[in-house]
């Protein structure tokens, strides 16, 4: 009899176990999906290049999907400001990981 609950608590506590990993699942969606996507969301600039642009953008995605801009890596303004505006509060298709932060190199062309 001893075996038996032994038994029965041990397959309580697998089954409690597997249902807690797999509750909270994410579908893994590739980086390349989600980099493709933020980057129709650019238009043309409304501010003069002098130089074509290189910038990395960190970025992250709230409870309800929308892109959370961290961090440009640039001081120029402009630059800053024409990224939070195509990027910040906007929602994608696939959305990625909540919480989980990307990174996305931006260039910006003349």
């Amino acid at each position: 009899m001893k075996k038996f609950n032994l038994l029965a608590l041990a397959l309580a506590i697998g089954t409690m176990n597997l249902f807690a990993t797999t509750a909270n699942e994410v579908p893994d969606i590739p980086v390349k999906v989600i980099a493709t996507q933020i980057t129709s969301l650019f238009t043309t600039p409304d501010f003069a290049i002098e130089k074509d642009l290189s910038v990395k953008v960190l970025f992250t995605f709230d409870s309800e999907g929308k892109i959370v801009v961290l961090r440009v890596g640039s001081k120029d303004k402009d630059v800053v400001n024409y990224v939070n505006e195509a990027m910040n509060h906007k929602t994608i298709e696939t959305p990625g990981e909540m919480n989980r932060v990307f990174t996305l190199p931006l260039k910006i062309e003349r």
